[in-house]
């Protein structure tokens, strides 16, 4: 497997560069080739380069015959500021797979309803998922090979713990407080349909726009966000619902809160959900594990699911 990698916004190759170099060192030590993106150590501010040269970067790797994956090195806030200067067109015609999380919701998006012949993965991005310590670096890496090398369906098992502890990032202190894990329900323990959505925070800024997925009645909204308090939360559940995406979709799955902030309450985010949905009575799965926790399922965007949250199961196909 090649793997090249890009910095569409936070410039973390430059800022971690310990955690980098586990990364790297985590994939080489499985045979993975990395291609380097032009901004990798590169840094202007809050992010790594300009929008032309961001941009540049992942057209770059797009045009990379070799290249099979193309990965994020972290998410931020503004990749996407790059969205209307990529090469789509070439890369329908020469697909490859496209990974990450968070911010990177927007290339992966982008490239779905873009270049809907490549394969888009909310799953791990290089330094803040593989440049991580055991043992949770390799229950991520599992997870996202059981979905990168599938030929066909795929049904996948929660992890028996998760964290969200802030620890550990450039330099190991201390091993993490683990949460035995569960998956919940509101409405019906098993949902199935079209699987679309990602990082809500990432979202709003180009909801509506070209780049988002078009939705239907048999889709299922995927959601999830992270260190955000309890206002933010519930103005962005508020805003799905005034633009009738809540009228639109069958049910959502809504991935764990890393490190929220419940802002002087009690409330947790399914409470806001429920409370933002008000009488509208759509189906919930909540608490899953493709998000800013970890370890960290992969999840292909634009697959058929169905998940189960009592046996703590997830099947994709058709991706």
């Amino acid at each position: 497997m090649e793997i090249g990698y890009f910095s569409g916004s936070t410039p973390i190759t430059a800022l971690s560069p310990q955690r980098f170099q586990r990364a790297q060192k985590f994939l080489k030590q499985r045979g993975v080739r990395l291609v380097a993106g032009s901004l990798t150590g590169k840094q202007d501010g809050y992010r790594s380069g300009s929008i032309q040269a961001r941009a540049d970067e992942i057209n770059a790797l797009i045009h990379q015959p070799t290249i099979d994956v193309i990965m994020a090195t972290i998410g931020g806030t503004v990749t996407s500021s790059v969205l209307p200067y990529l090469d789509y067109a070439y890369l329908e015609q020469h697909p490859k797979t496209v990974v990450g999380y968070s911010d990177a919701t927007a290339l992966l998006l982008a490239v779905q309803t873009q270049a809907p012949s490549c394969r888009v993965i909310y799953g791990p991005a290089l330094v803040a998922s593989l440049g991580d310590w055991s043992p949770y670096v390799e229950q991520t890496w599992a997870y996202f090979k059981q979905i990168v090398s599938a030929t066909g369906p795929v049904t996948v098992s929660a992890p028996k713990t998760w964290t969200d502890e802030q620890a550990n990032w450039e330099n190991f202190d201390h091993p993490k407080q683990q949460h035995a894990n569960a998956w919940h329900y509101i409405g019906k323990s098993m949902l199935s349909g079209r699987l679309i959505g990602g990082n809500l925070d990432t979202m709003y800024g180009f909801f509506k726009s070209d780049y988002f997925p078009k939705l239907t009645t048999d889709d299922i909204l995927f959601i999830e966000d992270a260190e955000k308090d309890a206002a933010t939360v519930e103005k962005n559940f508020s805003m799905l619902k005034l633009a009738g995406v809540f009228d639109q979709v069958k049910g959502i799955i809504l991935g764990k809160h890393a490190c929220f902030d419940p802002a002087r309450t009690d409330y947790r985010p399914i409470d806001i959900l429920q409370e933002v949905l008000g009488a509208q009575q759509l189906p919930i799965v909540y608490d899953y594990d493709s998000c800013h926790t970890i370890p960290m399922i992969s999840t292909p965007l634009g697959s058929q699911v169905a998940v189960d949250a009592l046996k703590q199961t997830i099947t994709f196909s058709d991706f």
